[in-house]
């Protein structure tokens, strides 16, 4: 019954702002990107029992995140202005997310190589 009540009002938010992003897309897209996601799931991890350990370790997770999902953003924009079709538009962003995550953990290994030994 939780799992569905979950379901039921994370549905209902994204709904709203897919409703809105149709009417007024600027403002659907400022909405959208609140931390909607990032910010039930700590409500529902916290809900659910979770130490403020596993909610602050999740919470640096989205943190660490956002530059890629920005990057993805980025690239999904331009594809689409270019007039590229939206599965492929989304295909690069992802595969644009993917190569700044690994670049971005390939750089703080470095970063701690070098720093500490």
């Amino acid at each position: 019954m939780y799992v569905i009540l979950k379901i039921a009002v994370s549905a209902i938010i994204i709904g709203i702002v897919t409703e809105v992003a149709r009417k007024l897309p600027s403002y659907g897209g400022i909405i959208a990107a609140l931390p909607l996601v990032s910010l039930l799931s700590i409500i529902w991890l916290h809900v659910q029992g979770e130490k403020t350990a596993t909610l602050s370790r999740f919470a640096l997770g989205v943190l660490w995140g956002f530059p890629a999902t920005a990057i993805m953003l980025l690239i999904i924009y331009f594809a689409l202005q270019r007039s590229l079709h939206l599965y492929i538009s989304i295909s690069l962003g992802i595969l644009g997310w993917l190569v700044f995550l690994l670049v971005q953990q390939l750089v703080v290994k470095y970063i701690r190589f070098f720093f500490i030994h």
